[in-house]
């Protein structure tokens, strides 16, 4: 096929938008920590543009976009070794190459949620260098890939359900665990420092979103319009229930909530977006509110520390979107994708509930692996000393703040 000018335009405004997307979530996730750990918490979704960036160019992209086998990709672009201006699709190759690597980075920054204000960053680092190699690059080949298996099977994910969400929320699952909770969990209050942050962080990865989901049609088309009505529609319901759940549940609609419900619908819509009716995408952002707003209330009764909740919005939220997929799909709105239990092909949900387990199984085992490998190098955690200064200061040796908690007074290399 030739290259296609407005096809390439419109992809490389969504690589950018989906590039912010990263420090979009450092903010989202920054604001509801506290302030000695806001720095730390910006730092791990910041290093990932670099750390994970790099991977994905030197061995990544060939690991999941090579013709290997239905596994994993091959060995054909490592150092991007025949990745050029040639066309892929109707986009140069090497646009195609840096759209993907965007999912990358921001797919292994998602799992910094559930392991903040406890993991040191030289470990953390090392962990989602060697994730976005050894789980997220062989997952992106399995549904999106050249004869990935699931692809072959029929899984319909437009632009990361569960190669993204469900993905990352597994390890994130695993590293919460594995880490271990924060030494004052459960024991004192760890309230937000900074909502305002948060909002902001949501609306920027709101805007973001349109390229990560429209972005995902490849080409200015139809398909990218009704992807990009979706990414508009489904949170605003997702928006609506939460806030009304809040109101019922405490007579008060928290900014924290708000923002979360935002999220939840977006990461509810991202495997729908290109195969639903906008119609459909409102009862999607309507239904998925429910499950993560109730599992987040749920975890929060338990010990395990998956400090903002990653599991409850990007899990559970992937996990319904993902079934939705497989029930409200319509191919008279893409003939590319399929039909759903709703027209009456209840395999298609068997598919998709096949592609959810493969993917929860594959990364919580490697995820729990990785950590283990580097942990008899290093310790995963920081000391009790490093969690009571705050990380900003013992990872980093700078402060977000001047002034209030996290303020340390440096003397003579000694902390007071």
């Amino acid at each position: 096929m030739a290259i296609n000018g407005s096809d390439t335009a419109w992809l490389l405004v969504s690589t950018a938008l989906v590039l912010m997307m990263t420090p979009a979530l450092g903010f989202f996730y920054g604001g509801m920590v506290r302030a000695k750990n806001a720095l730390n918490t910006l730092m791990m979704s910041f290093s990932a543009l670099g750390f994970v960036g790099l991977a994905w160019a030197l061995f990544g992209y060939s690991v999941a976009f090579g013709h290997a086998s239905p596994l994993c990709g091959g060995g054909e672009y490592v150092f991007l070794r025949g990745v050029g201006l040639e066309a892929q699709g109707t986009i140069p190759h090497v646009l195609f190459f840096a759209y993907q690597g965007t999912f990358a980075i921001i797919t292994a920054a998602l799992i910094s949620g559930a392991i903040v204000e406890r993991m040191r960053f030289g470990p953390y680092v090392a962990f989602i260098t060697l994730w976005s190699l050894i789980v997220y690059a062989p997952v992106a080949h399995w549904v999106w890939g050249n004869g990935g298996w699931l692809s072959k099977l029929g899984a319909l994910d437009f632009a990361g359900g569960t190669v993204v969400h469900i993905n990352a929320a597994a390890a994130a699952l695993v590293c919460a665990v594995v880490v271990g909770s924060r030494k004052d969990y459960a024991r004192q209050a760890m309230l937000p420092q900074n909502v305002p942050f948060t909002l902001l962080g949501a609306g920027l990865l709101w805007m973001g979103w349109f390229g990560f989901n429209a972005g995902s049609a490849l080409a200015a088309n139809q398909t990218a319009a009704l992807a990009f009505t979706n990414t508009m529609l489904a949170p605003t319901a997702t928006l609506v229930v939460w806030t009304m759940l809040d109101l019922v549940r405490n007579s008060k609609a928290t900014a924290v909530g708000a923002a979360t419900g935002i999220v939840v619908g977006l990461v509810a819509v991202t495997p729908a977006a290109g195969f639903i009716s906008p119609r459909a995408a409102i009862v999607l952002g309507f239904v998925a509110a429910f499950p993560s707003y109730f599992a987040l209330l749920y975890r929060a009764r338990t010990r395990l520390d998956d400090s903002l909740d990653v599991v409850a919005a990007h899990g559970v939220g992937g996990v319904v979107g993902a079934l939705m997929t497989g029930i409200l799909a319509r191919k008279s709105w893409n003939a590319a994708g399929a039909d759903g239990a709703m027209a009456g092909h209840w395999s298609q949900l068997g598919v998709q509930a096949i592609a959810i387990a493969a993917t929860l199984l594959y990364s919580g085992a490697l995820t729990f692996v990785i950590l283990k490998a580097i942990a008899l190098v290093t310790s995963l955690r920081a000391t009790v000393r490093e969690e009571g200064l705050g990380l900003d200061f013992s990872q980093h040796g700078e402060e977000a703040y001047s002034r209030g908690e996290g303020a340390i007074l440096l003397l003579d290399g000694r902390t007071d």
